[in-house]
């Protein structure tokens, strides 16, 4: 017996009927009925494995054969959930409207996924083509197109027997996320309305009610500018058994209550969060782990048996006897699927030939050198800030130079040539904060060493520097008001800590756009064609004595 139903397919413009139940007979007494969650988020367009050989859904589609397999083998019965964002990230992906993404998900078997925020990047019919594709449901409760749902709200699953909801929820950051072209006439509406709104009626229709949502997973529910997530929502609505959630790209794994372990190991132990009597799990980002939750069903009782987060590939630096480093996957390596290479190759192969073609040029060379980045302002590092800064309409940027790996060069240019100089697939952030709190960064930033990657590229400020103290600070063009707001941006990297920078990531102003820096760099040329290089010349903007 399967566990999987037949896909709906829905038009862009439904609001269309919700997914019933087929007539079936309600669990038996004292029968004990085995349930596991297969669970990814944040696709982001990995399709295929990274230069390291980490991720692609063709080790994905070994990892959930093989649990699959296991479940059957002990009687069980299985769901593959995702939770939303398959759309932007990865350039062979973008440029193909996701296309092998949704395939790739058809043949790893999605019984339903959560519209995520990113499904909004392109413009509608684009969205109308990826449902189409789709052999699964994608679910949103709480978005509405001229008064009625565009989504369905709901699945119910029948699970030998056993009757398992699955409700899907979007972020109601939606709207300022994504491009407003792209949403005109669209509500996102508050997600905890829509669920307690339909809680009753699943109550009625289901034994096991599941959230599969995009709204992210905040540490006891602080979410700063963030719309609630998944902790504010079941801790408003009770009856909820379990949130398979995305959007926040984090493994939800908890030192304690309200305590995640954000310093969590690939491989080592993973315990889900648990709010209101609903548990609450989320795989990371772009398939790097896939999440196995393992329930037993008896009397109307659903008990967490097993969880399990588990690393598709994921590599660490180690150094062997000769003294050289290499990368070890954490766990035994996963072999990739023939049957998935062979659905996706073509896409990959597509997407390389694309990438070599010209986007643009320059009269002259943007300077990456890492002799000369690393040291002194230069164009490519103003020119790199002030893509960023003018993506995110943020008042000033830093662009660490350890993050710039290669010029440039005078005359065409491909999008190959910007992933050399942009290969990390960062993503820009940005952080409102106090007047206060932006002259103390810049205190930071000021000090970070010449020759280290930690060196910062600026735009939208004049800075006078002294032995790494900061002495002036102008934004604007205008002295720093202590009691003003101002937009940061940067790259998520920076804002994490990294290279000994301040961690924002906690900061109440903290937004991840989810865009890649590379495809930042990218759209500019297509849509500036050529630039000169003279208007990113750092001239004496930056100051160091």
């Amino acid at each position: 017996m399967t566990t999987r139903q037949t896909a709906i397919n829905l038009t862009i413009l439904g609001a269309l009927a919700y997914l019933p139940a087929m007539t079936q007979a309600a669990p038996q007494k004292d029968q004990t009925y085995r349930i596991t969650i297969i669970h990814t988020n944040d696709h982001h367009g990995r399709f295929w494995q990274n230069s390291d050989g980490e991720y692609g859904m063709a080790a994905r589609k070994s990892v959930i054969d093989q649990i699959r397999a296991d479940v059957r083998i002990h009687g069980g019965y299985s769901l593959l959930l995702d939770g939303g964002d398959v759309n932007t990230g990865v350039p062979e992906s973008d440029m193909q409207d996701a296309e092998p993404d949704f395939k790739g998900m058809n043949l790893l078997g999605y019984d339903a996924m959560a519209v995520g925020n990113h499904e909004f990047d392109k413009p509608p019919a684009v969205l109308a083509k990826q449902r189409q594709w789709a052999q699964f449901p994608m679910l949103a409760a709480n978005i509405y197109r001229h008064g009625k749902r565009m989504f369905a709200p709901y699945k119910v699953f029948d699970l030998g027997g056993v009757r398992v909801a699955v409700m899907g929820l979007t972020t109601d950051d939606t709207k300022k996320l994504t491009n407003p072209e792209n949403t005109q006439g669209i509500e996102f509406r508050t997600p905890a309305k829509e669920a307690a709104r339909l809680m009753p009626e699943l109550q009625r229709k289901a034994d096991v009610i599941i959230g599969a949502t995009h709204m992210g997973h905040y540490t006891d529910g602080e979410h700063g500018v963030n719309a609630p997530g998944d902790v504010e929502m079941a801790r408003q609505v009770k009856g909820f058994n379990l949130i398979v959630g995305g959007h926040s790209q984090n493994p939800v794994c908890m030192k304690a209550e309200n305590v995640r372990n954000d310093a969590y190991v690939p491989g080592s132990d993973c315990a889900p969060d648990r709010q209101n009597g609903a548990w609450i799990v989320q795989a990371h980002e772009w398939g790097k782990y896939v999440g196995r939750a393992d329930f037993e069903y008896r009397n109307g009782e659903f008990k967490l048996v097993q969880y399990l987060l588990i690393p598709v590939n994921l590599k660490h630096k180690v150094k062997g006897e000769d003294g050289k480093e290499r990368k070890v996957t954490y766990t035994r390596e996963i072999p990739q699927s023939r049957e998935m290479l062979t659905l996706l190759q073509p896409y990959q192969a597509k997407g390389d030939t694309v990438l070599s073609e010209q986007l643009g040029s320059s009269d002259g060379k943007l300077e990456g050198d890492r002799a000369l980045v690393r040291k002194q302002p230069t164009n490519l590092g103003v020119f790199i800030a002030s893509v960023m800064k003018n993506k995110a309409h943020a008042d000033f940027a830093i662009m660490n130079a350890g993050g710039i790996r290669d010029s440039l060069p005078e005359g065409k240019i491909s999008y190959k040539d910007i992933l050399k100089v942009q290969p990390f697939g960062n993503t820009l952030v940005y952080i409102d904060m106090s007047g206060q709190e932006a002259l103390d960064y810049l205190k930071a930033a000021a000090r970070m060493s010449a020759g280290s990657g930690a060196f910062a590229q600026f735009s939208g400020v004049q800075l006078r520097i002294a032995g790494g103290e900061l002495q002036q600070a102008l934004i604007g063009g205008k002295p720093i008001d202590p009691a003003r707001s101002y937009r940061l941006a940067l790259n998520n990297f920076t804002a994490a800590g990294g290279d000994g920078y301040p961690r924002l990531t906690t900061h109440k102003g903290y937004v991840n756009t989810g865009y890649v820096d590379a495809d930042l760099m990218r759209a500019y040329f297509s849509s500036h064609g050529s630039i000169k290089t003279a208007d990113f010349e750092p001239g004496d903007s930056v100051v160091r004595q």
